[in-house]
């Protein structure tokens, strides 16, 4: 699979949204309870729905943390992944931070933004004379309702494949 590609043809097809959005469920299977719905933004970016499932919820009937948190985490990778190349470079979080400001009691959305040149500053660049490079991303999880949930920071350590000393 093509990430980058599929994502930039889903930015503009409804059935390359439909397909993602089939695919991604069985390459990421933890997140397929939750069912999480991307959809990469005209202007560049990405957004992950959060459906208000009984599977996503509390105890107090809103919507869960963690649901949140993983979401936010999903919606931040596949952003910076949508403008480096998976094959290339391999993506691992190091640190997730999700301050909450509001009950979620309604349906969510995650949506992260980075542009284009910020990962080229802050990633490209700096790989080229480092093994590996710290990059971190803002997500922001607003409510049907424009009530603002939660922000979230991702850190990511980014790193060529040639670099990476495990086996996979």
């Amino acid at each position: 699979m093509n990430l980058p590609a599929l994502l930039s043809k889903a930015r503009t097809s409804a059935y390359s949204r439909w397909w993602l959005n089939r695919v991604l469920p069985f390459s990421i299977p933890f997140n397929r309870p939750h069912g999480f719905e991307v959809v990469p933004l005209r202007d560049g970016g990405i957004s992950v729905r959060i459906p208000y499932w009984r599977v996503n919820r509390n105890h107090i009937k809103g919507i869960h943390a963690c649901a949140i948190a993983t979401a936010s985490e999903m919606c931040s990778g596949l952003s910076v992944l949508e403008k480096l190349d998976p094959k290339q470079y391999r993506l691992i979080m190091r640190s997730l931070h999700v301050e909450f400001h509001y009950q979620a009691k309604k349906p969510a959305t995650a949506k992260c933004v980075p542009s284009a040149e910020e990962i080229a500053d802050k990633v490209i660049k700096p790989l080229a004379t480092a093994g590996s490079v710290d990059y971190g991303s803002t997500v922001e999880v607003h409510d049907v309702e424009g009530n603002h949930l939660a922000t979230a920071t991702v850190v990511w350590q980014v790193k060529p494949w040639s670099k990476v000393r495990t086996k996979v």
